[in-house]
């Protein structure tokens, strides 16, 4: 089970986008992570008339490795640390400060 999954909310905190927060978008395999409006990069799109694609310079998000993120505790309006406890025979997330769990 990973500390980070799609849709949470989390925050830069290392990096040229330090302090800047977002949701997950997409988790990668390699440890990495999609998150919206941060670490945004231009790419050279070429037009696709096929597909109605319009050519130009496209602005996206770009990976950011997963140590980098800390997830947002919306309580305490505070980084936190993710932990994992058994409750009612299912592995849950929990915030390592309050000890409540992440409702994602």
């Amino acid at each position: 089970m990973k500390k980070l999954r799609s849709g949470d909310d989390v925050i830069v905190i290392a990096g040229k986008n330090k302090g800047s927060r977002g949701k997950i978008l997409k988790v990668l395999v390699d440890g990495r992570a999609i998150v919206s409006g941060v670490n945004m990069m231009k790419k050279h799109q070429k037009p696709n008339p096929n597909l109605q694609i319009a050519g130009g310079i496209v602005e996206k998000e770009a990976p950011i490795d997963a140590s980098n993120l800390a997830i947002w505790n919306s309580e305490t309006s505070k980084a936190d640390r993710v932990g994992f406890q058994i409750i009612d025979g299912q592995k849950k997330r929990i915030f390592k400060s309050s000890g409540k769990t992440i409702e994602s």
